[in-house]
């Protein structure tokens, strides 16, 4: 049943009173009109701070962009790191009536079912932070990326990473020349793992850090899993380790948590260095627990989402240009050190505020 067919048969079930309409997802109140927009936003996992804090921040903007003319529903639900299960939700939503789809994918090389589901029902898909297969994007002309661009991140965690070291010779604890460190990794084989951990240390190279790698581990983007992963190393290594490069915020207080466990000194700690510029990890960077994080900026992303969603539901044309082969946004990154961090801890809690 096509969307138009869907939508005529809540009415009929509405007008005559013959049957009781539930739905799930995007369905909203019997007084629902044409001016109703409805968003569904399926995320990889309920678990992840940085993702949930995105869609609270996409809700935030979508209400600003309420009217007299329009309203607006949105509808979230987790695929539980898992695509099947992620793709029945998408076509839940899609059977409750969602006019555009906001997609984080589980796997982001396995969008084609809810790619053809959504082309089969003419409801425009905006994937956010894992990007899908350029191929997948491309295939059809109403599917977009939001996101970031990972090899940037990577470099810029180099850059104030590197910034710090040698600015401060007493990270190199044991005065060997080298900066003996270990490297928290998201997630096997994503896109944004690799390029985060790829140009984090290339960029240290780069910038006359002479490093030596004790270890690399996988802990899933997660805050516990690092902490265990830590704690493991911290027992194996002792106070050889000087710097923790993680792929992101989640992980890097992993590695914080564990030090505070241990009850090391705070000069036996290693440099940290996070990504997305989480409220608790600018928190440790103004405490000195992480030494920088690098901001992905949800406010910005949330803002083009919400814009893209408008727009498609109007069927306006949107300023393509300013899109990336007319399908991509990335929004930049920005640095945060201890040279900044009021001002972006203060910003950060606005932010907060203003998502409660």
């Amino acid at each position: 049943m096509n969307k138009k067919k869907r939508r005529l048969a809540v009415v009929l079930a509405t007008v005559t009173g013959s049957a009781v309409l539930v739905l799930s997802g995007c369905s909203g109140k019997s007084e629902q009109t044409e001016k109703t927009l409805r968003v569904g936003v399926i995320t990889y996992s309920q678990d992840d701070p940085f993702i949930n804090g995105l869609t609270d921040e996409l809700k935030v903007q979508l209400k600003a962009m309420e009217n007299k003319q329009r309203r607006i529903i949105v509808s979230t639900k987790s695929g539980n790191d898992d695509q099947q299960e992620q793709n029945e939700k998408v076509e839940e939503m899609i059977d409750a009536g969602c006019d555009v789809l906001c997609i984080n994918l589980v796997d982001r090389t396995a969008p084609s079912r809810i790619v053809r589901m959504a082309r089969n029902e003419d409801i425009p898909v905006i994937f956010f932070n894992r990007e899908p297969v350029r191929e997948d994007l491309m295939q059809w002309e109403k599917l977009y990326y939001v996101g970031c661009d990972a090899e940037q991140s990577g470099i810029m965690q180099g850059e104030i990473a590197a910034e710090y070291i040698n600015s401060h010779p007493e990270v190199d604890k044991n005065q060997d020349g080298k900066i003996q460190y270990v490297l928290l990794e998201g997630e096997a084989g994503h896109q944004d793992a690799i390029s985060r951990t790829e140009y984090s240390v290339k960029t240290l190279m780069k910038n006359d850090v002479v490093l030596e790698k004790l270890s690399y581990q996988l802990a899933d983007w997660n805050r516990g899993q690092a902490e265990n992963r830590m704690n493991r190393l911290i027992s194996q290594y002792g106070k050889e380790i000087e710097l923790v490069i993680s792929n992101n915020d989640e992980m890097a207080l992993g590695a914080v948590e564990a030090y505070r466990t241990v009850g090391y000194a705070r000069e036996d700690w290693p440099v940290i260095f996070g990504i997305d510029g989480l409220e608790d990890a600018l928190k440790a960077v103004k405490a000195g627990e992480m030494q920088g994080s690098i901001l992905n900026d949800r406010v910005d992303q949330a803002k083009e989402m919400a814009k893209m969603a408008v727009k498609l539901f109007e069927g306006e044309d949107f300023d393509q240009e300013n899109l990336k082969e007319g399908r991509y946004y990335f929004s930049e990154y920005q640095k945060v050190d201890s040279s900044n961090i009021d001002e972006y801890l203060s910003a950060e809690e606005a932010i907060a505020h203003s998502e409660m």
